[in-house]
């Protein structure tokens, strides 16, 4: 089936069996090999990219639901140049080990941040009127469908205090 992504700020044209996943679309058909294959099964967020915006596991969603949305990978958050404030905060902060997970950890963080500037409610706040923070609690009940086997969690909560920190 004939389909366009805007991927990175970059129109491309597809043709894709209809079965064909978010990440294998990426990976295997645009080449972009930053957003990882993890479980497979949407439970390790390592191939977490933004939609629209918004952060979703590449994994579970397939290519076709997205014909003509915009999708940005870690390839599309900085260049090595000019990083992504969250990337250089990673690297400052050694939220990565063996940094398999981390293009979803870098993903889901951003987008974490935008959830709170925009007021999207969590299960951690205790006053669901009030507008929510970037606070250690709140930032990590956000980040828990991210997994790392190395452990480098209170290294990737630093990187985004940092950023959030940044940010107002």
């Amino acid at each position: 089936m004939p389909m366009m992504l805007k991927v990175n700020g970059q129109k491309r044209s597809l043709s894709l069996d209809t079965r064909t996943t978010l990440l294998d679309a990426l990976r295997e058909h645009l080449h972009l090999t930053g957003t990882k294959k993890g479980c497979d099964h949407g439970q390790c967020g390592a191939c977490t990219v933004l939609v629209n915006g918004k952060r979703i596991n590449s994994c579970l969603s397939l290519a076709i639901m997205h014909d003509g949305d915009e999708i940005t990978t870690i390839e599309g958050l900085g260049t090595p140049d000019k990083l992504h404030p969250m990337q250089a905060a990673f690297v400052k902060h050694d939220g990565y080990q063996c940094g398999y997970c981390t293009p979803g950890q870098i993903c889901s963080a951003v987008a974490v941040l935008e959830e709170i500037a925009r007021g999207v409610p969590s299960h951690v706040q205790d006053d669901l009127t009030a507008a929510p923070r970037a606070t250690n609690m709140e930032m990590r009940e956000r980040m828990s469908g991210n997994i790392c086997r190395c452990g480098a969690y209170s290294n990737i909560a630093d990187a985004m205090a940092e950023v959030a920190g940044g940010m107002g």
